[in-house]
């Protein structure tokens, strides 16, 4: 089979209007040349198997896991064919719609010892399927996965020992579910130089951000109703705290700018301050707040490219491709040298829409097989990465109201040269507890950072200050 990775057709983006979607097409009359029809005769080889049909391995069973089985096993065509599912507890899992030649199995090493030529690794965690996926890439299997985490602490690693075996690693799904940013980042957009990815990674922030927004409803309450839609798990600190979109960020960052970076190094910040009161007065701005995930390519003072990198809440324009996006979409923009601005928006998460994109990477592995091609590791590079954009900033307190305290947060502010763009405050509030908000004029986070530490031990404070980056070009 063929699949296209086309820039055609290529649709203007329903957020802003200006930049593009790349789509994935099947091209049918490709299709209708390429895949045997039942009155067709097979080469069948020695092992009795037909040699134009890709036998396929599944390990982890779970929501993902089984649609993927699903699309597979309701495939009409006969150049995939699942051979083998792999799982704990397979007597429980076993479902009436897989095909009975299927092999059920909870022995991973049966699977890594087969004849099977893709291995489609969906347990999620880093150390087994770490240990999995290094086992089918040395026994000269290919690999699809969805697992973040794994890709984004090892894949350099993966991607080396792949190229070494003459196999192929494909991980579409790991990031944004069944948005196809990472196949387009990867062969789309490989023409290009690429210096900025910039998203929303997270559905479950942005979901809980849309409803504090939407509803001005405290944060704990719009936590405690994405939890009972099932968009927050019970423990929802690596949604919430940044850890998930970091690592998304770090496979972004590997495959778009062929830099790589621990995902422990990126710094990250958590929602979990943001009030009400918040989308007042970013509403007073002319913005909303979102969680966003953002890494550039800068030239340093040596004239070679530093990083910079961090994920957490930030305003953005209310009119923006950001701040357009609401309840758990996910959107990724990229910014090329020669290409400009693209965007990517659709389903972070779920078991179909990620199910798609990993069928999808197992088609292409296919094809790569068919046409014998060679995987090829690619060039990336190891760079330390910081923080320290250059932004406006939002600054929002929560004081005891008293006479002089404006005038003691600018002096603070004057003495570490940061100058004031506006200063906010709505009437109606409590005078025991008064929101109010400082912004700034642009400045790097390093300069900001003394000025927020010498705020917080003044007696009016009742809160830290919360002091988000204010993205106009979003």
């Amino acid at each position: 089979m063929t699949r296209l990775r086309s820039t055609s057709p290529v649709l203007p983006c329903a957020l802003c209007g200006f930049c593009f979607t790349w789509y994935w097409q099947l091209g049918t009359e490709t299709m209708r040349s390429t895949i045997p029809t039942n009155d067709t005769a097979q080469t069948v080889d020695s092992s009795g198997h037909d040699r134009l049909t890709c036998r396929v391995a599944l390990i982890g069973f779970g929501t993902v896991g089984k649609s993927v089985a699903k699309i597979l096993c309701e495939r009409n065509d006969c150049s995939l064919r699942l051979t083998h599912i792999c799982n704990r507890n397979i007597e429980r899992k076993k479902q009436p719609w897989v095909p009975n030649d299927v092999i059920w199995t909870d022995d991973v090493q049966s699977v890594l010892k087969s004849d099977v030529q893709i291995v489609i690794e969906l347990i999620g965690g880093i150390t087994t399927a770490a240990e999995i996926v290094r086992g089918a890439l040395e026994a000269g299997k290919s690999v699809v996965t969805a697992n973040k985490q794994l890709i984004a602490r090892h894949g350099p690693e993966l991607l080396q020992l792949a190229a070494k075996n003459n196999c192929q690693l494909e991980f579409g799904a790991s990031v944004a579910g069944g948005v196809p940013v990472l196949p387009a980042l990867r062969t789309g957009l490989c023409g290009d130089r690429l210096h900025g990815i910039a998203g929303i990674l997270n559905g479950t922030c942005n979901y809980i951000l849309s409803r504090i927004e939407g509803a001005r409803i405290p944060f704990s309450e719009a936590l405690e109703e994405a939890q009972a839609r099932g968009y927050a798990e019970a423990d929802a600190s690596e949604d919430l705290d940044g850890g998930d979109a970091r690592a998304k960020l770090a496979i972004l960052v590997l495959a778009g700018l062929h830099t790589w970076v621990a995902p422990e190094s990126i710094r990250a910040r958590t929602i979990r301050p943001i009030d009400a009161v918040d989308f007042d007065y970013a509403t007073e701005l002319g913005c909303t707040i979102r969680q966003i995930s953002r890494a550039n390519l800068n030239a340093d003072s040596s004239g070679s490219a530093a990083l910079l990198a961090e994920v957490g809440p930030c305003l953005v324009p209310s009119g923006s491709p950001f701040g357009r996006v609401q309840r758990n979409l996910n959107l990724v923009l990229t910014s090329g040298e020669y290409g400009g601005d693209m965007a990517f928006l659709g389903a972070g998460a779920g078991g179909d829409p990620t199910a798609v994109a990993v069928v999808s990477d197992v088609m292409f592995v296919a094809e790569g097989l068919a046409a014998g091609k060679k995987a090829a590791a690619g060039y990336v590079s190891a760079k330390a990465v910081s923080s320290d954009f250059e932004t406006p900033w939002y600054l929002r307190f929560f004081v005891r109201d008293q006479p002089g305290i404006v005038a003691k947060l600018a002096e603070i502010l004057a003495e570490h040269h940061l100058n004031i763009d506006s200063l906010l405050q709505k009437p109606g509030y409590n005078k025991a507890a008064l929101p109010f908000v400082i912004t700034l004029e642009p400045c790097r986070d390093s300069m900001l950072h003394p000025a927020l530490e010498k705020m917080a031990g003044l007696d009016f404070s009742l809160r830290p200050c919360l002091c988000l980056p204010v993205l106009r070009e979003a």
